[in-house]
C-alpha cells in the first residue's frame, strides 16, 4: 500500500518574522514538506503576493497553488481538522 500523495505547499516568508517561524513549525510537526520562499528584499515577489492574495504580510501559505492566507488562517484550518484534507493530493 502506498502513502497518499501530498499537495504542494509553498510558504512565502521572511527570516525574522515570528509568524513565519510558527508556520514552518506547524508544517514540520505535521511532517509536511514545503518550499520556503524568502521574499525579504524581493520587491517583485512581494508585489506579486499583494496582487495575488490582497495581503501585505508574511507568511503567505499556498497549497496546491491556491492561497490560504497567513499563519493564523492555516492554524485555524488545522484546529478545525480541515488542513489535513487540503494537504492530501487529488
Amino acid at each position: 500500500m502506498t502513502e497518499p500523495r501530498q499537495s504542494e505547499v509553498k510558504l512565502y516568508t521572511t527570516p525574522w518574522c515570528p509568524y513565519c517561524v510558527a508556520a514552518r513549525r506547524l508544517f514540520d510537526e505535521k511532517g509536511v514538506r514545503y518550499e520556503d520562499v524568502d521574499v525579504s528584499g524581493d520587491r517583485d515577489a512581494r508585489a506579486w503576493l499583494r496582487e495575488t492574495t490582497g495581503q501585505r504580510t508574511v507568511p503567505q501559505v499556498f497549497i496546491a497553488g491556491k492561497p490560504y492566507g497567513g499563519f493564523t488562517d492555516v492554524e485555524r484550518l488545522a484546529r478545525r481538522g480541515e488542513l489535513d484534507a487540503l494537504l492530501k493530493a487529488d
